[in-house]
């Protein structure tokens, strides 16, 4: 089966669920092949979970350019994998920083790009992606028709499904190009408990309606009744009212 590579999406050693559906997605279309990048002693932990969810094979590479770098290490080491095998596909997940990623990599590899695909299928050709678009009164179809797809995926795209594989782990030596963002120093983000807005299931979104900061009590309350993540219209977010995460 032709290889298809999925960067594994992780933090604090744990790998996001985002992560797990573009495993299960890659089945559909080839044999999945996890890229984990920057994991530190918790790489053994994360290739693991990759092959309980159908990575056959696990690369991974490491380097404090990941940490203290933005964007560019991860493409320097994805791009370089995928010039190396030349996968079939290369899954992202479809974030602020997959679609800068998923882009840089389609430009290094020469390849096109699709992204917020919401399904995938194998046809003639290579893999296609399902769009859903105009605020998701269509559905469209897209393929790439130069090089290995550059695929990014929307959170919440499927529900994950374990298919245990091998999961043998390549470790990967990356010349690193330089030229990237520095980071200079980090805030953690104090956890409310609730489920990350990204993956939640369920959102409890307030706006101008709750007239105030104040008002973001209520909808707080309702989601954690409900088990779900608080979200926040454009409006409320520049008033002030709840925070931009």
């Amino acid at each position: 089966m032709a290889e298809i590579l999925v960067l594994v999406d992780h933090a604090e050693g744990v790998v996001r669920k985002p992560a797990l559906e573009l495993l299960t997605l890659a089945r559909r279309i080839g044999e999945p092949s996890a890229v984990v990048l920057g994991a530190g002693a918790a790489a053994a932990d994360i290739a693991a979970k990759a092959g309980e969810y159908g990575a056959a094979k696990v690369y991974v590479a490491d380097g404090a350019e990941f940490t203290d770098q933005l964007v560019v290490p991860k493409v320097d080491a994805l791009a370089q994998i995928a010039k190396t095998v030349a996968p079939a596909a290369v899954l992202v997940t479809s974030s602020g920083e997959g679609k800068e990623v998923a882009a840089r990599v389609a430009l290094r590899i020469g390849s096109g790009i699709i992204t917020d695909a919401v399904d995938l299928e194998a046809g003639d050709g290579g893999p296609v992606a399902t769009q859903s678009v105009f605020a998701a009164s269509f559905q469209v179809k897209s393929k790439v028709t130069k090089g290995a797809p550059v695929i990014t995926v929307k959170p919440n795209a499927v529900a994950p499904e374990a298919a245990p594989a091998a999961g043998a782990v390549e470790n990967v030596s990356v010349e690193f190009t330089g030229n990237a963002a520095k980071v200079t120093s980090r805030t953690p983000r104090v956890s409310t408990g609730r489920p990350e807005l990204t993956e939640a299931a369920i959102v409890v979104s307030g706006g101008r309606g709750v007239g105030a900061a104040e008002g973001f009590g209520v909808v707080e309350e309702l989601a954690d009744a409900l088990g779900a993540a608080v979200g926040a219209s454009r409006a409320a977010v520049d008033a002030g009212w709840y925070p931009h995460s």
